[in-house]
């Protein structure tokens, strides 16, 4: 499958699908999908464009929630272009973000954050510990430079007759998977509900150490404070809803990349969690999770690898809509 639009397709897209182009019906709901395109505004608070998918059926005047999807360009590139590709790949065809908003009526927003190759192991794209110590201005603190992209987005929503929620739906898979896993520890009370898959048999845990090995940030919680610069509220975090899924065949091992993970990290990950990612990894992730009174549910698919399937996006739409009704508020 094809992963990219081309720049001769974006451009499409982006006349097609434009701030000007979207048409409402006499009750106030959206006509056809459209795709915005916003700049970067260092003094909003980031320094990358990100976009906002408004699909077809959203309403005005009725308060929802904003999806938020980070973007997974899947390789190294110092062209800001292939990362902006990907990005409207994930806002416009059939990434979890995309099937949530699209089926849900909901807004969403995409990042486009750079993986750079003249910086190969700085991992933006799955919130790494070298993204979140870079003092590279583009990059850093990328985490709130997302924070910032909802704020904005929220305002320029509001703008257009649509007020969102002060907590966000976050979905991600593979790398945004992990990018999502460790957003959530880092700020839980932005959250409504959260959707991980693909995510490489190892979670971020919700301890300071295991086995007589501190887990540092993104292995667990010990120096979160130090990474950050706040301590976690781990009683927050436990009570964000996330569903969490891997496919059995899924063999896509990221701990055995550099990029992913330093030697460092790979020595502490066999030696707590496992060195086989499934079943051993992934279900004592689970167990820690479960033990710990984490507020997740987890699935495991049979025939399926380093992907998702129909059923797997039914799961997760239901799992949303529970989340956002007012049955499922808190």
């Amino acid at each position: 499958m094809k992963l990219f639009l081309s720049l001769a397709l974006i451009l499409t897209f982006l006349n097609c699908f434009s701030q000007n182009s979207f048409s409402e019906s006499r009750s106030g709901s959206f006509l056809k999908d459209t795709l915005i395109s916003i700049e970067a505004d260092p003094a909003a608070g980031f320094s990358h464009e990100y976009l906002l998918m408004i699909p077809k059926g959203t309403t005005k005047a009725e308060t929802i929630f904003l999806a938020v999807e980070p973007n997974n360009t899947g390789f190294t590139s110092d062209s800001i272009e292939l990362h902006r590709e990907g990005a409207i790949f994930v806002a416009t065809k059939r990434s979890i973000g995309n099937i949530v908003a699209t089926e849900l009526h909901l807004p969403l927003l995409v990042p486009v954050f750079p993986r750079t190759r003249k910086e190969n192991l700085v991992y933006t794209h799955a919130l790494d510990r070298d993204a979140m110590l870079s003092q590279n201005e583009e990059i850093k603190r990328i985490d709130l430079q997302l924070l910032a992209m909802i704020r904005d987005a929220r305002r320029r929503l509001q703008d257009l007759g649509i007020p969102v929620e002060e907590k966000v739906v976050m979905t991600g898979f593979s790398a945004s998977g992990s990018f999502v896993n460790r957003f959530t520890f880092l700020h839980p009370e932005k959250l409504r509900a959260v959707v991980t898959g693909g995510l490489n048999g190892i979670l971020m845990l919700p301890l300071k150490e295991m086995n007589n090995y501190t887990l540092n940030y993104p292995l667990g919680i010990n120096d979160l404070r130090e990474i950050s610069g706040s301590e976690i509220d781990l009683e927050v975090y436990k009570k964000v809803p996330q569903f969490i899924f891997m496919g059995q065949l899924d063999d896509n091992d990221a701990v055995l990349y550099d990029d992913a993970y330093n030697e460092e990290e790979r020595t502490v990950v066999y030696a707590t969690v496992g060195e086989q990612m499934q079943p051993k990894r992934w279900e004592t992730c689970q167990n820690i999770y479960k033990n710990e009174g984490v507020n997740a549910e987890f699935h495991t698919y049979e025939k399926v690898g380093h992907w998702s399937t129909p059923e797997i996006n039914g799961e997760v739409i239901e799992f949303i809509k529970e989340q956002i009704t007012e049955e499922g508020e808190e």
